[in-house]
This record gives structure tokens, C-alpha cells and sequence, in this order.
């Protein structure tokens, strides 16, 4: 089987996250058991990986708490989604978080219909570069918005380059 990576990122203090991120975390989790469900006959396994952040690296950029990753890109970036930030709860302190539009509705909870939508947009992709001339190679566009790419492995992750 090959893998498609899933990455959640979000704000963990104390143990705790926030509603928010609680609900999105639970609406991620169906979602990845419905495409693997769905997957499976093609050879693709979903695989889920939790990320916590550090009240630090929230204070420094809260944008980055509530973020998932697809098969190397965000999830904006597969649903042509904007993000946008507004008032959350107490385990984010005064900081604004996270929020998604994705065709003129705002998110404050990823839905896991977003989640499924995107898996299947990075399968379809995964399947085409599989059966395409220049197999083993990839392409990464950067966003509009100047935004890094968030690498394809935790370790890279963690050096720093989505921040």
C-alpha cells in the first residue's frame, strides 16, 4: 500500500486543546477511516499524524494551530480555501485562531466533508503521477499568498520550515 500522509497540527497546553481543534481532530478522524475505507481497493492508505504545538510557537504564529496537510499540501490549497482568524476560547489565551472559507462559508470547525474532498483530490493526484511517464518525480507549486510548504516528513516539520 502506498501511504498518504495526513498532518494535524494544533495547540496543545496543559494537555488541553481548544473546542475547535477538539472537533476538527474528531470530524479528521472520520474522515480518514471513510477514505480508508475507500482507498484501500487502490492500493492508497491513508495515514493520520498529530502534531502538538507549544504555547510559544502559537504565540508566534497562531495560523499554524488547526492545520492539516495532505499529501504535502494544505488543506486550503487542495479546496482553493482562504484562511481567515477570530476569537477562540480560553486554552488560546487572547490569540485569535484558525478558520477556513471554502466557497463563501466559514469553518471554525473543519467539516469532515472538507477532509474527505481533499483526500480524494491528493489520491486522484497520487494515482495520476503513479501512471505518468516521469514517475518518481514531484512537483510543488507555492501558493499565491508566499506561504512555505510544509515538508513531507515530521522531522523536517519540526526543524522549522512551517513556521
Amino acid at each position: 500500500m502506498k501511504s498518504m500522509r495526513i498532518l494535524w497540527k494544533r495547540l496543545v497546553k496543559d494537555g488541553e486543546t481548544c473546542t475547535r481543534c477538539g472537533d476538527t481532530g474528531n470530524e479528521l478522524k472520520a474522515a480518514v477511516a471513510k477514505l480508508a475505507a475507500a482507498l484501500r481497493p487502490l492500493g492508497i492508505e491513508p495515514v493520520l499524524e498529530t502534531q502538538e504545538i507549544d504555547g510559544t510557537t502559537f504565540k508566534a504564529n497562531a495560523a499554524e494551530s488547526n492545520r492539516v496537510w495532505i499529501a504535502g499540501k494544505s488543506i486550503e490549497e487542495w479546496l482553493g480555501a482562504n484562511v481567515g482568524m477570530n476569537r477562540c476560547c480560553s486554552v488560546c489565551g487572547d490569540s485569535d485562531c484558525r478558520t477556513l472559507e471554502v466557497g463563501g462559508r466559514t469553518y471554525e470547525t473543519i467539516p469532515e466533508e472538507q477532509f474527505i474532498k481533499a483526500g480524494l483530490m491528493a489520491a486522484s493526484q497520487m494515482i495520476a503521477s503513479a501512471s505518468s511517464p516521469a514517475e518518481g518525480t514531484t512537483s510543488r507549486s507555492s501558493p499565491a499568498s508566499g506561504a512555505k510548504q510544509c515538508p513531507p516528513t515530521s522531522a523536517q516539520a519540526k526543524d522549522g520550515c512551517c513556521e
